[in-house]
């Protein structure tokens, strides 16, 4: 998949982790029929490789597999059917990960690591964690140096951060808890569905 032209059309990545995987699997194909288009399952989740596989099988898309750390994770989230990785950080993930032909969100925070990612060319650039970084007046400072640079915010990442890193120059961004809730843990699907067609406003809003 192109992930670039993917996250600059939705601007929008949901962010799914929990430790009841069939609660996970709901979660994901709600937050789909909601509109959600770009949904990242973390590997630090239980069980979260057939959570990958039995989404995929039923959506019949492309999903995400969400901390990747390592090359042994890139591989096993190729395998279950990832059709793109996200990571933490830069590591044998992101390598790994290219080199089978998926496509990489990378962790960054610092301008070095800016400059490392790009030059790995990554398909975009997580910015992480950054409501601990000093939010949407740190991305924009990074925007000073690296203009056109194509950064998704995550970390703390609620309706008014998402709307004023989109306003700030976000490419898009990538929520969590915020967005998700309790419902990766069985959790209220119908609060779900509220809470995502309000991100999706948010985006909408945004445009382009």
């Amino acid at each position: 998949m192109d992930l670039t032209a993917a996250l600059t059309t939705h601007r929008l990545v949901a962010i799914v982790r929990g430790d009841d995987p069939d609660a996970a699997l709901r979660t994901v194909l709600t937050l789909a029929e909601e509109g959600v288009e770009l949904i990242e399952v973390s590997l630090s989740g239980k069980d979260a490789l057939t959570v990958i596989e039995r989404a995929r099988a039923a959506l019949g898309r492309p999903l995400g597999a969400g901390t990747v750390l390592t090359a042994e994770d890139a591989r096993a989230a190729h395998a279950a059917g990832a059709g793109f990785a996200v990571t933490p950080g830069l590591g044998e993930g992101v390598t790994t990960a290219q080199d089978l032909g998926l496509p990489v969100l990378a962790g960054v925070l610092t301008p070095t690591e800016i400059i490392a990612a790009r030059a790995l060319g990554v398909a975009a650039l997580k910015l992480f964690p950054l409501a601990q970084a000093g939010g949407a007046r740190y991305l924009k400072a990074l925007r000073g140096p690296f203009p056109d640079a194509p950064f998704v915010p995550v970390g703390g990442i609620d309706e008014d951060a998402a709307r004023t890193c989109l306003a700030a120059g976000a490419l898009a961004v990538g929520v969590g808890s915020p967005l998700v809730g309790d419902a990766a843990e069985g959790g209220s699907l119908s609060a779900l569905r509220d809470r995502a067609r309000r991100f999706r406003g948010v985006v909408k809003e945004a445009g382009r």
